[in-house]
């Protein structure tokens, strides 16, 4: 076996209580983990003292109901071979990254599904550095957890590991993200709404913008376990496009569930997307000559705009497959600092370790602060060209190679478009959906060719 199958692109995901999210899953890799961290696979730094390693893992989550169930199994899978556990509770994925090399765990684990609704629920892994696993580490993890070899062993009497809470994870927390805010300047005088998407920030993101100066309208804050991305966030900015009129905010920011990325509406209530806040901070950081490489880092995903705007001040981009993990491991082996998706999967290398939404957040408002202008003048840096994504259902995924009537539809729309344009169809890594992107100067033509593609996928998978 040397596919992955119960990894994506983020971990693993699904519907809760149904394969592979199910507390037998959950179970196994809690078992696996503990086999690989007693193993040194990770790579936890030798330590010094007498006596053997005994492991230590941290374990949080987002706010979905499934959140404990799965939490507990994963906990029960580590114990039960003799890795400590040490639980945060709802913390965004960024946040648990953090508190993971602040804490000197083995590593970190995050039970969330992110965007997905909350019926969905996932398992994403840190190493002890605070970066995500490589697809090797998760194929290793998957050999063990199908092999079923570990449910018959374990530890006995004090060897057992011992679970506890970590009350001040998110005061640590809160206090790093305000670190990477310029001491020099505040947000005093500054409005700012924060939906939360009743996700794991709805605690963190105001209080650090409060404490910052700023003055908070918070939506998405009462999560009560199953409105978890239900119509707020960064997935439906609307609630927050209309705080920022109704309170005349300079602007607002929308996080998805689990906080690591965002969307940006500026004071006019139009909606910023990442690669807009890529290309400004890009640009910011490029100034100051703090940008390593004079290079940025994306996927195949953002618009041709990011180039374009980048191109005038000397800024490449260097793309990468879809998936914020790619992101971080083109920046590392190319020693960038600055990356991510138009998502909003926003990673700032200098202050974090994976995509943050509020580090984001903090640093697009440092250039509002510094410039002294409202957020729409500052965006128009980037200018995008016509995209179109329309995302389908899938009940399979078939590799494209295999479907010659829609890949000879992929070859004909990108004639047409030449090198004016780009056609990119893949699978998502999340979701059994299949994502058709297309991308032109015509806005017109471009929706009708996305569609034409889709619709050939559709009956071509049906």
């Amino acid at each position: 076996m040397n596919q992955r199958t119960l990894f994506g692109t983020d971990g693993i995901r699904g519907r809760a209580n149904e394969f592979p999210m199910t507390v037998d899953v959950a179970l196994k890799l809690g078992r696996a983990l503990a086999e690989r961290v007693h193993s040194g696979a990770l790579g936890r730094a030798q330590r010094g003292g007498r006596g053997e390693h005994r492991g230590c893992i941290v374990l949080g989550k987002d706010t979905r109901l499934s959140g404990y169930m799965i939490e507990q199994a994963i906990a029960a899978g580590l114990t039960s071979r003799g890795v400590d556990v040490m639980l945060v509770g709802p913390l965004p994925t960024p946040g648990i990254a953090f508190i993971t090399r602040s804490m000197r765990a083995d590593a970190g684990i995050v039970v969330s599904a992110s965007h997905n609704p909350y019926e969905d629920n996932g398992i994403k892994i840190f190493a002890h550095d605070g970066y995500k696993l490589p697809d090797a580490e998760e194929l290793a993890l998957e050999r063990l957890m199908l092999a079923d070899q570990l449910g018959s062993s374990g530890v006995f009497g004090d060897a057992v590991g011992r679970a506890r809470r970590i009350d001040d994870a998110r005061g640590r927390y809160i206090v790093d993200l305000k670190s990477t805010f310029p001491n020099d300047l505040t947000l005093e005088g500054m409005r700012v709404v924060i939906d939360c998407a009743h996700g794991a920030a709805y605690r963190t993101a105001p209080e650090v913008f409060r404490e910052l100066g700023a003055e908070v309208i918070a939506l998405g804050v009462s999560p009560d376990g199953t409105n978890i991305n239900d119509g707020v966030g960064a997935l439906f900015p609307k609630g927050a496009q209309e705080a920022v009129l109704a309170h005349q905010a300079d602007l607002g920011i929308a996080l998805d569930g689990d906080a690591d990325r965002l969307i940006v509406v500026d004071e006019r209530g139009q909606v910023i997307d990442g690669d807009a806040v890529m290309a400004v901070c890009a640009r910011e950081l490029a100034r100051r000559g703090a940008l390593r490489g004079d290079t940025l880092v994306s996927t195949v995903m953002s618009n041709i705009g990011l180039e374009r705007s980048l191109k005038t001040v000397g800024v490449r981009v260097e793309r990468v497959q879809v998936g914020d993990r790619y992101v971080v491991e083109r920046m590392r082996e190319g020693g960038f600092n600055l990356g991510g998706e138009q998502s909003g999967h926003l990673i700032f290398l200098d202050h974090t370790t994976t995509g943050d939404g509020v580090v984001a957040a903090l640093n697009l408002v440092s250039v509002m602060v510094r410039e002294q202008r409202p957020l729409s003048e500052i965006a128009g840096v980037f200018q995008a060209s016509p995209q179109e994504l329309v995302n389908i259902k899938v009940g399979k995924k078939v590799p494209l190679e295999q479907l010659p009537g829609v890949q000879a539809l992929i070859d004909e729309v990108s004639g047409l478009l030449g090198d004016d344009g780009r056609v990119l169809v893949r699978y998502s890594g999340t979701e059994m959906k299949a994502r058709v992107m297309v991308e032109g100067p015509d806005a017109a033509a471009v929706g009708t060719y996305a569609r034409r593609i889709a619709d050939a996928l559709a009956s071509a998978l049906a």
